[in-house]
């Protein structure tokens, strides 16, 4: 490969597709296929190809900004940087550290990750940091942590999906979300097995569907429980898998028992008889998986739904066996790696728990500080953000746009603006960073080296393509620089390396031991071998540990395209472990190794439909935008395919309302107003609306969104909340 390409990473959603950049003379950089890494084999979706152009200076932060008499003006570094640091440290000295507040996002790489949760707890000791994160799998990684004893998205490599026998895919549209990722499911129907979506709309993703259940939004809970008891009264149960590999059979029975088909179909709009298919389509054959996405997750019950979903696999002996199982498609670029390393309210790097007093120990040990010294758990994402202006005084934010993507998005803002102090990392003036008394203009995946970890639980290595602008900087730089100048005669800066190697070295050794134990990958693994699953040990203890490893991984992908590259590469195989591409093949990561039941039950949506309110509105992502949009609204194909937001309803509520095609709706919530032109379509049930959440203004979908959190997951429920449609007169 000549020394002009760099292979590297696309910097949007968990996907990680691999691609080549290639130089211009411009100073930016042009997207080449990279066929070679077996995520995408060279597939890019609009987003992926189109990510130089975020680049452009006419598009991105080229310059510190600073607030001066109301107005945001250019900066130096220095100036910017001792305003920071003049803003949290008066905030600190009169109301104390928790008084600070740091908010990250899943768009962070591992490296910033880890440092962004080690500055918050040594550098300003405040307990409250949590990230957006929070707002994407957390119900899922919780009830993944309950059944398995481990979080990692999926439990096996994307490639295991075309040789499965069915799967059942919940509240995902990865054909707009993630399109490179549809082929394994094309490939799947195409292998002769069956692909069953679960989504009140009829998505690009339901399309392709062989069978479509349309379910009121919130049921999935009530949906899963009764196909449960379909496959206990069809006599379907895997016994001797439940008996050897589980616990907790018995309640998590006798909950399913309640939820009979006819019940079922009361609550959900599924009919018995598409329940009945479902279940032989998922049990028929020898091999299976459930998928879950955002759908069942983002809801104030989000971790039963998910553990109702678990729980079908389990009875049916699917999870933890070759090419079955139950899995999470992470959103976010570093959804999977931003939770592991401590940047959630109740995290340590290696996904250790802060309140352990043994993980404590370990970090501290790394760190070079007292255990006691560390703070204890904080606030979740929408707590934190809830308590600006408040209990939380001074906010650092780095790569997340709240004021759009978070929901209650309205009170939100008002918290922001009521803050004495708001600093910003960003590549571009987002909503929320027009609203900051400093802002930092940062680096972005093409000009900085670092790793993310994808959906699969795969290690990568982004790669530095080009030089960075003057006056641009990495977020290590400034948690560096901010270090030196919050810590005194400390000289704290010297734990927050600005050599993103470096960092991720000491991250190695926090995460040693930990369940997401990072410690035998390196960037010489990560470039030689199209990236390393986790966890991966420092090292194999023997070598029939390894041909273990290597035997459960059924000959992944994680091979090296040319090990004469790296010493490591060749190292025996009794000296470095592989990596685990599939987990679970011999046991859980519980203590006794068995899986555990969710024993739950079907409970309402947080705010039921009534007479004022009597639609219910989801939200969601359309293919040419991502997230708030920060990032893709400033990329004139992303814009010209998907201009502004929309509200989707069927044609008979269209039909009340006296709205055509394209004419403003407004959809009203309790907590505010949006408007926006109406999409009609017969793809969506007629008791529902929908609305992409990527635009600000008087079209943001999170205006009206709901903050009911989950009991556990603290995940608010953004998939389901009673609205009114209004038609808008001119």
């Amino acid at each position: 490969m000549p020394n002009s390409v760099t292979p590297t990473h696309c910097p949007y959603c968990a996907l990680q597709c691999g691609m080549n950049l290639t130089p211009l003379q411009d100073g930016g950089v042009t997207v080449v296929e990279r066929p070679d890494f077996p995520v995408n084999r060279g597939a890019l979706c609009g987003k992926g190809r189109t990510a130089p152009a975020v680049l452009a200076s006419g598009v991105r932060l080229t310059s510190p900004l600073v607030r001066s008499g109301g107005t945001l003006a250019p900066a130096t570094w220095d100036e910017a940087l001792d305003r920071i640091a003049e803003g949290l440290g008066r905030t600190r000295a009169e109301h104390g550290p928790d008084a600070c507040g740091v908010f990250g996002g899943g768009g962070l790489t591992n490296e910033k990750a880890y440092s962004l949760g080690k500055f918050a707890r040594i550098v300003l000791g405040t307990s409250q940091i949590d990230y957006n994160g929070r707002f994407c799998m957390s119900s899922a990684a919780a009830a993944g942590i309950k059944a398995f004893g481990l979080d990692r998205g999926l439990p096996f490599p994307l490639e295991d999906i075309p040789r499965t026998g069915c799967v059942i895919l919940v509240g995902s549209n990865l054909a707009e979300t993630m399109p490179p990722s549809l082929r394994f499911f094309n490939e799947l129907k195409e292998n002769g097995g069956t692909l069953i979506v679960v989504d009140p709309r009829r998505t690009k993703t339901a399309e392709h569907a062989d069978l479509h259940l349309m379910p009121r939004p919130g049921t999935d809970l009530a949906l899963a429980l009764g196909l449960l008891h379909l496959v206990v009264a069809e006599g379907r149960v895997d016994e001797e898998y439940v008996q050897e590999r589980t616990t907790g059979w018995e309640e998590a029975r006798a909950a399913a028992m309640a939820h009979w088909p006819e019940y079922v179909e009361r609550i959900t709009g599924v009919s018995v008889p598409q329940l009945r298919e479902t279940v032989r389509l998922f049990c028929e054959p020898e091999h299976a998986m459930v998928l879950t996405a955002r759908g069942p997750e983002q809801q104030s019950k989000g971790t039963d739904t998910v553990g109702a979903w678990i729980n079908l696999c389990l009875a049916t002996g699917r999870a933890g066996r070759p090419l079955s199982g139950y899995g999470c498609l992470t959103g976010q670029g570093n959804g999977q790696g931003g939770r592991e390393h401590g940047q959630k309210a109740d995290q340590l790097p290696g996904y250790r728990k802060l309140d352990d007093p043994a993980a404590r120990r370990h970090v501290a040990e790394v760190w070079g500080v007292d255990p006691d010294s560390l703070p204890g758990p904080g606030r979740s994402a929408y707590e934190l953000l809830d308590a600006l202006g408040t209990d939380i005084r001074a906010l650092l934010l780095m790569a997340s746009n709240p004021i759009v993507s978070a929901p209650r998005a309205a009170h939100v803002e008002e918290r922001i603006r009521s803050l004495d102090f708001l600093a910003v990392c960003d590549v571009v003036l987002s909503e929320t960073a027009a609203l900051a008394d400093v802002v930092l203009p940062v680096t972005q995946w093409a000009e900085e080296t670092g790793t993310t970890t994808n959906l699969e639980g795969r290690v990568i290595l982004r790669r530095r393509a080009i030089t960075p602008p003057e006056g641009i900087r990495s977020d290590l730089e400034v948690m560096h620089e901010l270090a030196a100048r919050l810590g005194g005669e400390k000289g704290l800066e010297k734990g927050f390396p600005t050599d993103p190697e470096e960092v991720f070295e000491e991250l190695r050794r926090a995460s040693a031991g930990g369940p997401a134990d990072y410690s035998g990958i390196t960037y010489g693994r990560l470039a030689a071998e199209n990236g390393v699953f986790w966890p991966c040990p420092a090292a194999a203890d023997t070598a029939d540990d390894a041909e273990d490893c290597e035997d459960a991984s059924l000959d992944a992908t994680a091979e090296a395209d040319d090990p004469a590259q790296d010493d490591e590469a060749t190292t025996p195989a009794s000296a470095v472990h592989p990596g685990t591409p599939r987990l679970f093949l011999d046991r859980f990561a519980t203590p006794d190794g068995r899986a555990r039941f969710a024993p739950v039950t079907h409970r309402a949506v947080a705010e039921e439909p009534d007479d004022e309110y009597p639609v219910l509105l989801t939200t969601g992502r359309v293919v040419a935008q991502y997230q708030s949009g920060a990032q893709t609204r400033r990329v004139d194909e992303l814009n010209a395919a998907a201009p502004g937001p929309f509200v989707e309803l069927h044609p008979r509520l269209a039909a009340r309302l006296g709205a055509a095609e394209g004419d403003p709706v407004a959809v009203v919530s309790r907590r505010g107003r949006a408007v926006a032109p109406a999409r009609i379509t017969t793809g969506i049930r007629p008791d529902t609306v929908f609305m992409p959440f990527h635009w600000p203004g008087e079209g943001r979908a999170n205006t009206l969104t709901n903050p009911a959190l989950d009991p556990t997951s603290r995940m608010p429920e953004f998939k389901a909340c009673a609205v009114r449609v209004e038609a808008v007169r001119s």
